[in-house]
């Protein structure tokens, strides 16, 4: 039993109040706080059961000092309203947190030179040891925004940087998939309600539908413009519910497709007996969907944790990947079938 060797219950307790609790020395405690391996187990559970008895936690600032390195990582992000964002930048976390590092977060409302300047300036003054960017931006170089290149950086969701690491989505296959099951089906055409026309995922996305409407001969219509929202693929919907002649509809992602879809119950028409109707992102909810929706799975998850496992390589000064490309794969439900005879 450890006991409480402090003389003022209000006093921080330090490293060497936990070597005195439990009968080592400074060197032993230090070892035991940087996870090394070189202390005995005995006398290693010892200072842990000293460490936990006394409330004692490390200091970061002084390891930083020993170890050149903060133990913290900087998000910049420029949205949190997407479920895409918000699932990624929870991997992040998890990632960051299992190889010991904290992640502070800072959302940026622009993609400009002002914007991201500031932005890494007040990281810099937070000392973070390397930095993933999350900008969802058409265009992400250095002829359009200067990145610093005194701290490591990674990339996501983006057309990159130049001599930065990217790690994204195949969007283009994704979309593809969701395209051909379509025509696969017997559809003669696929519409498209988009996303954003900043998104350098919703550019990709389109980009590759239209490849592959062409690739197969077949007609390519006009888009229908969206923002990623529920609301704005109701109200898209409406019209598309209207429209005998739209038989099938590839939405940019899974919010949209979940308005199409109230839209088609509220009118009357029937999914997917009369419209078939293929989402992206695969939402934890869309198999809630009515009907459970068909959709393409991205993995952010693996984005997030692959953006830390990057960036760690970076910041311990060895070669990391340059592009990182995670596949997608097609979800088969309900909510796709034959055109109408």
């Amino acid at each position: 039993m450890v006991e409480n060797v402090l003389g003022t219950p209000h006093r921080a307790v330090s490293a060497s109040d936990v070597a005195r609790a439990a009968g080592v020395s400074m060197q032993t405690v230090s070892r035991v706080v940087r996870g090394l391996d070189n202390v005995q187990p005995d006398t290693a559970a010892r200072v842990r059961d000293a460490m936990a008895t006394l409330g004692y936690r490390p200091n970061r600032a002084a390891r930083a000092l020993r170890s050149g390195r903060f133990h913290t990582i900087g998000v910049i992000m420029f949205s949190l309203s997407s479920y895409g964002n918000t699932r990624t930048l929870e991997a992040i976390a998890g990632a960051a947190a299992e190889a010991d590092f904290t992640v502070t977060l800072l959302p940026v409302r622009r993609w400009t030179q002002g914007d991201v300047s500031t932005a890494f300036d007040r990281l810099s003054e937070q000392a973070v040891d390397g930095i993933v960017i999350v900008i969802e931006s058409h265009i992400v170089d250095e002829s359009e925004v200067v990145l610093p290149s005194d701290i490591p950086v990674v990339v996501l969701d983006s057309t990159g940087a130049a001599n930065r690491p990217v790690v994204d989505t195949d969007q283009a296959q994704g979309a593809r998939l969701a395209t051909e099951y379509l025509l696969d089906l017997g559809h003669e055409t696929v519409w498209h309600v988009t996303g954003p026309q900043g998104s350098y995922s919703a550019q990709r996305r389109e980009t590759s539908w239209r490849q592959t409407l062409e690739a197969a001969g077949r007609r390519v219509p006009p888009t229908f413009p969206g923002d990623w929202s529920t609301e704005t693929g109701y109200r898209v919907g409406l019209e598309i519910a209207r429209r005998s002649d739209i038989t099938a509809v590839f939405a940019a992602n899974d919010q949209t497709a979940l308005g199409i879809l109230r839209a088609c119950h509220e009118l009357g028409r029937e999914v997917p007996r009369t419209l078939s109707v293929v989402g992206f992102d695969d939402m934890a909810e869309s198999d809630s969907f009515w009907p459970p929706l068909t959709t393409v799975h991205q993995s952010f998850d693996e984005v997030g944790r692959d953006s830390i496992t990057v960036l760690l390589e970076e910041i311990a000064g060895r070669e990391a990947p340059r592009s990182t490309l995670i596949p997608t794969r097609l979800v088969v439900r309900d909510s796709a079938a034959a055109p109408p005879a």
